[in-house]
C-alpha cells in the first residue's frame, strides 16, 4: 500500500498568532480516529503517515476512479470554534500541509455547531465545462502589473450571494494549484500550470475585469468563470516548492506588458482553446520545459516576465535573493522582520549576527520561518520568502497596533446607544470602525474600513459583510442588535486569543539623516554606551537606514523633535505606535506638524 503524509497548522488573525494546544483528531473515511495530535508553540502538529493509492493512478488521464485516499480531521481548542474538514486528499509520496484558521468564540461564550468543510477532488477531475472569458489584449487599465496582496476572492459565481475573502497572493496561488491539479505530476507540468494560474489572476487584476463591472472582488472561485480556490484546503509540498521558485513571474506576449489571458481546462472531459491540464503531463514526460509547454497552447511569441510591484508591501523585494554572506540594508530589513515575528513565533531562533550581516543565525531563523509558513526551508530569502516575511510582519504589527489603539479608545463592555448609518460622523463611528478592523483580522469575509470617523460607503460595505456573516439583517445600519453582536465578537477575541507579550527593555529605531548616537540617546533617555552595547557597536559611526536596538526606561514616552519630511504616520511606524496615540499624547486635533516641534511619542 502506498503512503502519504499529513501535517496540520493552526493559526488565527491572518496567521499573525499561532495556536498552541489545539487537539486534532485524524479520521478515516468511516469516522474512526487514527491519530490524536496536539499543536506546538508554532501551531504545528507532527507529520503522520496515511495509507493511500499508488501515484501512477493520478498520472493517468484514462483512470476513472479516485487516485487518492480521503481522510478527515476535527480540530478543537479552548476558546475557539471547533472545525471539521472531510475528504482531504492524500497522495502517494506527497506531504499535505493543512492550514487551519480557527475563529474565536463569542462573548458570552456560545459553543456553535461545528462548521464542516469538504475538500474533495481537484478541478481537473471535474466534469463541468469551463467558460472562462477575458482579454488577451493590452488594455492599459493599470499602468503596471501589480501583485495584489491580498487578493479578494468571491466564493461563488460572480452574481451569486456569497462571501468575499482576502488571501495573501502567495497562499492563493498555492491553494489554487493544489485545488486544480494533482501534486504527483511532473515538475515541468506543475510549473506550466502554476504560470497559467498566476497569470490568469494577474490578468483579472490588471484589466480590473470584475471591479470595472461594479463588483467588489478581484476574482471568483467558480471553475466555470475563473479558477478553483478552496478555503482550509491542504497545500502539497511538491506544488509549494514550484510556486516558491517561480512566484512573481507571469506570461505575456513580446512587446506587451499585460498578463496574457491564460485560459485553461482539463483537456479531457472539458476542452478549450487554452492550456490542457492533462496535456501538460504528456508534454512534460516528453521533456518539454514549462515555457515550451506554454507555447504549445498559447502564441509562440509569449515570454515569461517578472513584476516587483506588490500592493501593501512595506519594503520592495531587492531583486536578488539574500543568503548567507549577504550584507547591507536589505539584510537588516529581514532581520528586523524576523525579530518582530519571533515574538509571536518563539520557535524562530534568535538572530545574533551583526545588523546587516547574513550569518548562520540569520540563515537558521529564515529556515525556521520558511518551515512554519510552508515555504521551501533553504534559508535563502527569495521573492516568495521576502513577500511572506513582509506579509506576516505587517499582520503581527497591525495586530499589535490595534491592541494598543483599543486601550487608547477605551472600548469598554457596553455598546453605544446610537444608531449609525451612512453619513454619520463622530466618536461612535470611530469605535465602530475600530471594532470592524479588529474583527476583520479573524473573519476574512469582513473587510476593514478606513478609520476616519466618517461612515462612508466603505464602512457600510464592511457593516453589511459583518451582518451577513452573523446572520443579521444586512441593511448597513448599526442599531442595537448589530452593536451587541460587534461587542460579543470583539470581547470574545479579547478573552480567547492568546496575544504575545510586549517587548521589554528595547525598541527598534531606523537611523535617519542627521542622527548621531548622542542625539538618539538624548531622545530616548538612555546613554551612548548602552546603545553601543545593545547593538555590538565598536565605533560611533552610523549609516542611514541602519536598524538599532534602543534600550529604554520604563517611561512610556520619549521626546522627539520634528524633522523635515516627518509625518504622524511615519513617526507612528518608526516608534511602533499609532497616529491616534501620538495625537492624544500631545493634544493634537489635526495631522499637521511643524519642523522643530517637540512631541511626546508613546513607545511601542
Amino acid at each position: 500500500m502506498a503512503i502519504g503524509y499529513l501535517q496540520v497548522q493552526a493559526q488565527t488573525a491572518e496567521d499573525a498568532i499561532p495556536l498552541e494546544g489545539v487537539l486534532v483528531r485524524v479520521l478515516d473515511d468511516e469516522g474512526n480516529t487514527l491519530y490524536r495530535l496536539t499543536t506546538d508553540e508554532s501551531g504545528e502538529t507532527q507529520t503522520v503517515t496515511l495509507e493511500t493509492v499508488d501515484r501512477s493512478f493520478s498520472q493517468n488521464p484514462d483512470f476513472m476512479g479516485t487516485p487518492y485516499a480521503g481522510y478527515g480531521i476535527i480540530a478543537e481548542a479552548e476558546g475557539f470554534q471547533p472545525l471539521a474538514i472531510t475528504e482531504i486528499p492524500i497522495y502517494d509520496g506527497e506531504t499535505a500541509r493543512m492550514p487551519l484558521s480557527l475563529v474565536p468564540l463569542q462573548e458570552p461564550r456560545t459553543r456553535q455547531t461545528t462548521p464542516n468543510t469538504t475538500i474533495g477532488r481537484p478541478a481537473v477531475a471535474m466534469q463541468g465545462q469551463r467558460e472562462q472569458e477575458g482579454s488577451s489584449a493590452d488594455p492599459r487599465v493599470l499602468r503596471q502589473v501589480v501583485i495584489p496582496d491580498p487578493i479578494t476572492v468571491h466564493l461563488g459565481a460572480p452574481n451569486a450571494s456569497a462571501a468575499n475573502v482576502r488571501v495573501p497572493f502567495l497562499d492563493y496561488v498555492k491553494n489554487v494549484a493544489s485545488s486544480e491539479i494533482y501534486p504527483t505530476w511532473p515538475n515541468a507540468s506543475i510549473a506550466a500550470n502554476v504560470y497559467a494560474i498566476m497569470t490568469f489572476a494577474l490578468n483579472r487584476v490588471y484589466t480590473e475585469w470584475y471591479r470595472s463591472r461594479g463588483y467588489d472582488f478581484d476574482i471568483t472561485n467558480s471553475t466555470a468563470y475563473d479558477q478553483y480556490y478552496v478555503p482550509n484546503r491542504p497545500i502539497y509540498d511538491s506544488i509549494s516548492a514550484v510556486v516558491d521558485e517561480v512566484y512573481g513571474e507571469y506570461v505575456r506576449r513580446q512587446g506587451q506588458n499585460a498578463p496574457y489571458f491564460t485560459s485553461f481546462c482539463n483537456g479531457t472531459t472539458s476542452t478549450c482553446s487554452g492550456l490542457s491540464q492533462w496535456g501538460t503531463v504528456s508534454l512534460a514526460n516528453r521533456g518539454y520545459s514549462p515555457l515550451q509547454i506554454l507555447r504549445s497552447y498559447y502564441p509562440d511569441d509569449i515570454e515569461l516576465a517578472e513584476t516587483n510591484i506588490v500592493t501593501n508591501e512595506i519594503s520592495s523585494y531587492p531583486g536578488t535573493a539574500l543568503r548567507q554572506g549577504s550584507t547591507g540594508l536589505d539584510v537588516q530589513t529581514i532581520q528586523t522582520y524576523l525579530n518582530r515575528i519571533r515574538r509571536n513565533y518563539p520557535a524562530i531562533p534568535a538572530i545574533t549576527d551583526p545588523a546587516g550581516t547574513f550569518g548562520e543565525s540569520t540563515r537558521a531563523a529564515v529556515a525556521k520561518f520558511q518551515s512554519i509558513f510552508n515555504l521551501t526551508p533553504d534559508g535563502i530569502v527569495g521573492r516568495s520568502t521576502w513577500n511572506k516575511l513582509s506579509s506576516i510582519y505587517t499582520a503581527v504589527t497591525k495586530l499589535a497596533d490595534l491592541s494598543s489603539e483599543g486601550t487608547t479608545l477605551g472600548i469598554g463592555t457596553v455598546p453605544p446607544g446610537s444608531v449609525l448609518r451612512q453619513g454619520s460622523r463622530g466618536q461612535d463611528v470611530v469605535t465602530l470602525q475600530y471594532l470592524l478592523n479588529v474583527i476583520s483580522e479573524y473573519y476574512p469575509g469582513v473587510p476593514a474600513p478606513s478609520q476616519d470617523g466618517i461612515f462612508g460607503n466603505g464602512t457600510r460595505q464592511s457593516v453589511i459583510a459583518f451582518q451577513n456573516a452573523m446572520q443579521l439583517t444586512p441593511d448597513g445600519t448599526v442599531g442595537p442588535l448589530t452593536w451587541q453582536k460587534l461587542y460579543d465578537i470583539y470581547l470574545g477575541i479579547e478573552q480567547n486569543v492568546p496575544m504575545p507579550g510586549p517587548d521589554t527593555g528595547a525598541i527598534s529605531y531606523t537611523v535617519q539623516p542627521g542622527d548621531s548616537l548622542w542625539l538618539i540617546a538624548q531622545r530616548y533617555g538612555t546613554t551612548v554606551s548602552a546603545i553601543k552595547q545593545a547593538n555590538g557597536l565598536t565605533s560611533d559611526i552610523l549609516q542611514i537606514g541602519q536598524v538599532l536596538k534602543i534600550p529604554v526606561s520604563q517611561e512610556p514616552y520619549v521626546n522627539y523633535t520634528v524633522q523635515a519630511g516627518d509625518t504622524l504616520w511615519t513617526l507612528a511606524q518608526r516608534y511602533g505606535t499609532t497616529v491616534e496615540a501620538i495625537k492624544q499624547a500631545n493634544g493634537l486635533t489635526g495631522n499637521l506638524l511643524r519642523i522643530g516641534q517637540v512631541l511626546r511619542i508613546p513607545v511601542g
